[in-house]
């Protein structure tokens, strides 16, 4: 039974993007034309996984500039926010965004739906100093992937609804409502992900989920149901581009199929991105960035542009 367990939380590191760190500086010199705040505490806390780091152009397009907000992956028990700066440098540096790189706690501080709260605290807090910072309260867009897909999707279906607000930080007259959700491989149902193929048994105590929820998940349906972006759909969820590889590993494929489902039949705006032969991200065909600029660009900046479901290789060839 260790072995197993061990085994579980060996694979749940493949979830990891990064290794867990104190953020400060950018893992990455940032371009001169992006200048970085880092460390902005978001909740009134000291604990340093609330926190946020904020990226401004050096020369704007605009006095208002629409915010792009990066929440990062690990399997909800890893990872750091400074993933978010390679993410949001390209963006940022085109003069035409703000970015916003999330920290959230961890599954070792706390289970469901603490993380959640932490990202609904982060948007909150950017609407109140939209004004300082001259951003365009209007017009922020989430981003995330593997786990932090999971937490931008469930920023995207929640907005709505104050069940999943918390009581966190100093603005909670501010919405936490988003205008747009980029999902990178994200879990949605998070008691079905056991039903198909993967490298783990995401039912286990010891499997990201289970560590999420705080056990055997099928022992936990309530809170499994809280923390799935499926439960929460509805016809006022904002547009959604979801990307996930048809040979993901961790994630099965089907998880996306069911929110893409979910959020077509409440009348919601989708696109599904199938990368071929895709695994747990690492995609590297360059369309599917030009894609992800696209969406936001329409959704972020009224820039035309169409979208629809389609399949692409994710080597460039």
């Amino acid at each position: 039974m260790s072995q197993h367990i061990s085994r579980l939380i060996l694979l749940s590191v493949c979830f990891t993007q990064t290794a867990v760190a104190q953020p400060g500086r950018s893992r990455l010199p940032l371009p001169k034309s992006v200048q970085l705040t880092a460390n902005i505490p978001y909740a009134d806390t000291e604990n340093s996984r609330q926190q946020l780091d904020l990226l401004l152009p050096t020369e704007r397009e605009r006095k208002k500039l629409p915010v792009i907000v990066f929440v990062h992956g690990g399997a909800w028990r890893g990872g750091d926010r400074r993933a978010g700066h390679r993410r949001l440098a390209d963006y940022v540096a085109s003069g035409q965004y703000a970015g916003v790189s999330v920290g959230y706690r961890l599954t070792d501080q706390a289970h469901w739906p603490a993380q959640i709260h932490d990202c609904k605290a982060a948007i909150r807090w950017i609407r109140a100093h939209a004004q300082e910072y001259q951003l365009d309260a209007d017009h922020i867009g989430v981003s995330g992937s593997s786990a932090g897909g999971h937490l931008v999707a469930m920023l995207g279906v929640s907005g709505n609804t104050d069940k999943l607000d918390g009581t966190l930080g100093s603005h909670r007259q501010q919405s936490s409502s988003v205008a747009c959700v980029i999902d990178e491989y994200g879990p949605s149902d998070l008691l079905a992900m056991k039903d198909y193929p993967s490298r783990m048994n995401h039912d286990e105590p010891a499997s990201p989920e289970g560590r999420l929820v705080g056990g055997r998940v099928s022992d936990h349906p309530q809170t499994a149901r809280s923390a799935s972006p499926v439960t929460w759909v509805s016809a006022e969820s904002p547009p959604f581009l979801i990307v996930h590889g048809d040979k993901d590993p961790l994630v099965p494929f089907n998880q996306s199929e069911r929110l893409q489902s979910a959020l077509k039949q409440a009348g919601g705006e989708v696109s599904l991105i199938t990368v071929q032969e895709g695994g747990h991200g690492g995609f590297r065909n360059p369309d599917i960035a030009r894609r992800q600029r696209a969406f936001f660009d329409r959704h972020l900046r009224g820039i035309s542009a169409a979208f629809e479901d389609v399949s692409l290789p994710s080597q460039p060839q």
